[in-house]
């Protein structure tokens, strides 16, 4: 009941079209996919077409461009997963050690292309403390790559033996480490997470799959260009990190139904986004926290120590997943501690949202919520 379908358009020539019928003797040992394949590999759009249509409705077909996109990059995904299952724990951290070097050989084109997200971000008005988590720095990048090369000296779990046992029949059963194959990250503003992300998928021997946020595109897209040359440098298929340059809602929940390349999805951000893919995604998901980071302050504690971490905590960079959120304290130092703290927060221009019993104990006059 299915054809492929093509309403193409030809320079200086009326609209024209095709039809193949799968039904069709002399095509009917080809799959639909093998089909499809050929006919992107020569950069010709299709559609899968109901034969139940008229013919006649072809030319007028909505042609599925986002779908042919992404199954471009998961059918590039699934081939350099070969590559990737059978690199050696050496082939792999070296590649680790080559694609930090050339991330950190890269920073200006990525500082460039990071100059412009804070620049659409500022003209979009963002909190200040957001712009500070898209933003990029020399030192910011030597971190990142520090992070690949702190990735590359952590054990290889792929190929461990977690359990061994024998059955009576005589049959060995072994459950060992293997990896997932290819691994879909949908995640938000912060573009270190794209060098992140690789480095440990790259390790597990998986392939992935990046979606990131609109807001850090340009950093996004610079950060993987910098990666993938370095791979195909040293002779690894670069398509073993592609990311979605397509920053659309609709591609993206078009990514969440990508099963047919994409072995598991991983929402990294905040509980919106967490739970549109949990609810949306036919792909197996590993469901993430968002968190909610605490400080509790006992009642042996020293009290400049801890403001001082607190303080920190919160204001050093308040657009972080580890910024400090909430503030647990024993209630024998409330009376003492908290007019302290507030002083302290209040210099950083820190709102304190607070209980009735630490309004009580903080007194009138103080800007509480």
């Amino acid at each position: 009941d299915w054809a492929i379908a093509v309403p193409g358009r030809t320079p200086g020539r009326a609209r024209n079209q095709f039809v193949l019928d799968l039904s069709r003797e002399d095509v009917r040992e080809h799959t639909y996919e093998s089909i499809a394949k050929i006919l992107r590999s020569a950069n010709i759009e299709y559609v899968k077409w109901d034969m139940n249509r008229p013919v006649s409705d072809i030319g007028s077909a909505e042609l599925p461009a986002i779908k042919v996109a992404l199954e471009q990059c998961g059918m590039a995904a699934k081939a350099a997963e070969p590559q990737l299952i059978k690199l050696t724990t050496k082939q792999k951290n070296e590649a680790l050690v080559a694609v930090a070097e050339g991330l950190v050989a890269d920073a200006e084109g990525i500082l460039e292309a990071n100059a412009k997200d804070i620049e659409n971000a500022r003209a979009n008005n963002m909190p200040e403390g957001l712009v500070d988590r898209l933003l990029l720095t020399k030192e910011r990048i030597e971190a990142m790559a520090e992070g690949l090369k702190q990735v590359a000296e952590l054990e290889d779990p792929i190929g461990e033996v977690l359990e061994t046992f024998e059955r009576p029949n005589g049959l060995k059963v072994v459950q060992k480490r293997v990896p997932l194959g290819v691994i879909g990250i949908i995640y938000e503003s912060r573009p270190n997470v794209t060098a992140d992300a690789f480095g440990l998928c790259f390790k597990t021997g998986n392939v992935v799959i990046l979606k990131g946020g609109k807001d850090a595109i340009h950093s996004n897209l610079s950060i993987t260009n910098s990666i993938r040359t370095t791979l195909k440098k040293i002779q690894i298929s670069e398509d073993a990190v592609q990311l979605i340059t397509d920053t659309d809602r609709e591609t993206t929940k078009a990514f969440m139904k990508l099963n047919t390349y994409v072995d598991v999805l991983i929402p990294r951000g905040g509980a919106g986004l967490i739970r549109n893919v949990v609810q949306n995604a036919t792909i197996p998901v590993i469901e993430t926290g968002t968190g909610n980071c605490h400080i509790y302050v006992d009642a042996d504690a020293d009290f400049d120590m801890a403001l001082d971490i607190i303080v920190n905590a919160k204001t050093q960079r308040i657009g972080v997943c580890n910024a400090c959120e909430s503030i647990v304290l024993h209630k024998s130092i409330a009376e003492e501690f908290l007019p302290k703290m507030y002083d302290a927060l209040k210099e950083y221009h820190v709102q304190l949202r607070c209980d009735e019993t630490a309004q009580k104990y903080l007194g009138d006059g103080k800007e509480l919520v």
